[in-house]
């Protein structure tokens, strides 16, 4: 299990990786583009902590003197600390070793429950479940509030909301979130970061973020999907 620094609160990357926890199936949704989205929700998360800032040519570059306290974060942000990088490059940097430490933070918090099996009746295998938590009911809840019922979202919710629709899993979520032409346009919205009045982040935050999600939809669009 992990044992970096943790927050008593879920990071935004936690709160990613359980809403595309499918608990009917024990599957992730969008294994086959997971680490950019996994990678986007940790700089969307270090950007609404205001550890990150602009630099020329869009490039992200670390808050100097401001490091997150969360083990998570702590990598990406000591990553783009060594000079400013294009988003694209940092998702390819701190992506793909993201799935596991997340996905035992969600194990360790419950959840998402582990349970034994074997295969065949010989080999020991570990499969998923659903957890004894209503933490991920209740995530799904605010992001189909802000696409179905139209609330205008706090910007954590936004990002949230955002980054799902960059994952291209929304059409699984059609029996929580129905997949009609209004949720797709709000969903772009949020991708372009038009998330409202009430999510009034700092306008280096919301550009972060829609720039952090449309580079991950950029590098996801050319990969096969799920």
């Amino acid at each position: 299990m992990t044992t970096e620094a943790r927050s008593d609160a879920p990071t935004l990357v936690e709160d990613l990786l359980l809403l595309l926890f499918q608990p009917r199936s024990g599957t992730i949704a969008g294994e086959n583009t997971l680490f950019y989205v996994l990678g986007g929700a940790i700089l969307a998360d270090l950007a609404l902590g205001d550890h990150l800032t602009t630099a020329d040519r869009g490039r992200l570059g670390s808050v100097a003197g401001h490091p997150p306290s969360d083990g998570l974060l702590r990598p990406a942000w000591d990553y783009l600390a060594e000079k400013p990088r294009g988003v694209q490059t940092a998702l390819a940097a701190i992506g793909p070793a993201l799935r596991q430490p997340v996905l035992e933070r969600l194990i360790e918090r419950g959840d998402i429950d582990q349970e034994p099996r074997k295969v065949l009746g010989l080999f020991r295998t570990t499969a998923l479940r659903g957890g004894r938590t209503e933490r991920r009911a209740a995530l799904l809840a605010d992001v189909r509030r802000v696409l179905v019922d139209g609330a205008e979202p706090q910007a954590r919710v936004a990002a949230l909301a955002a980054l799902l629709s960059a994952s291209g899993t929304l059409p699984q979520f059609h029996s929580e979130i129905p997949w009609t032409s209004s949720v797709i346009s709000r969903a772009k919205e949020l991708e372009r970061g038009t998330w409202g009045a009430d999510a009034a982040a700092a306008a280096v935050t919301r550009t972060v973020t829609a720039t952090v999600v449309n580079s991950a939809i950029a590098a996801i669009t050319v990969l096969p999907r799920s």
